[in-house]
């Protein structure tokens, strides 16, 4: 049972007001589901979003911010939790120890960053938590299309499954019957 959600997305809003919406509507159901959330702790664009809607709902909210951001990104001021460390490298580390699972809503590079790495860490069997992108109007469509051309040119390996949700729910549900495989 998933306890515990990463969850990576952009330090900024986008350009479609459906990502906010996403993000909200994604992180409130969540926290009413009793699922605690770890992000990076900023209060800037969709990252601010999915902690003040998680704290609306009364959700558990732990922000991970590395020392050299927390001016950029205007740490979080009413977390559950915000814990400062030393670097990116840190921050990835510790998001992994504290969730159950991981999900990319979108955002910029550094949120492909987080799920790239932490996808390739479980191809290689350091964790066997479940990843998915949350495809607010395919948003990771092109995503998944680089993806199958790797698998296609023969450059996957065991390739652990990166799912897709469009919902709320049936993100849940994915991450909860992946966790229990």
């Amino acid at each position: 049972m998933i306890k515990r959600v990463a969850i990576y997305c952009g330090s900024r809003m986008g350009n479609d007001p459906q990502f906010a919406e996403a993000a909200a509507a994604l992180s409130g159901y969540l926290a009413k589901q009793g699922v605690g959330i770890v992000y990076g702790g900023s209060s800037a664009g969709l990252m601010g979003i999915v902690a003040d809607a998680a704290l609306a709902e009364g959700g558990d909210v732990i922000g991970v911010m590395p020392d050299n951001l927390w001016i950029q990104e205007r740490a979080h001021k009413g977390l559950t939790q915000l814990e400062f460390v030393s670097g990116m490298h840190q921050r990835k580390a510790r998001m992994v120890e504290l969730a159950d699972a991981f999900i990319a809503l979108p955002g910029g590079i550094g949120t492909l960053d987080e799920m790239v790495e932490v996808l390739c860490w479980s191809n290689i069997g350091d964790h066997n938590k479940p990843c998915v992108c949350f495809d607010v109007n395919n948003f990771w469509q092109p995503f998944f299309t680089l993806m199958e051309h790797i698998q296609q040119q023969d450059f996957a390996h065991h390739q652990v499954p990166l799912l897709k949700a469009t919902q709320p729910a049936e993100l849940l549900t994915l991450l909860n019957e992946h966790a229990a495989a």
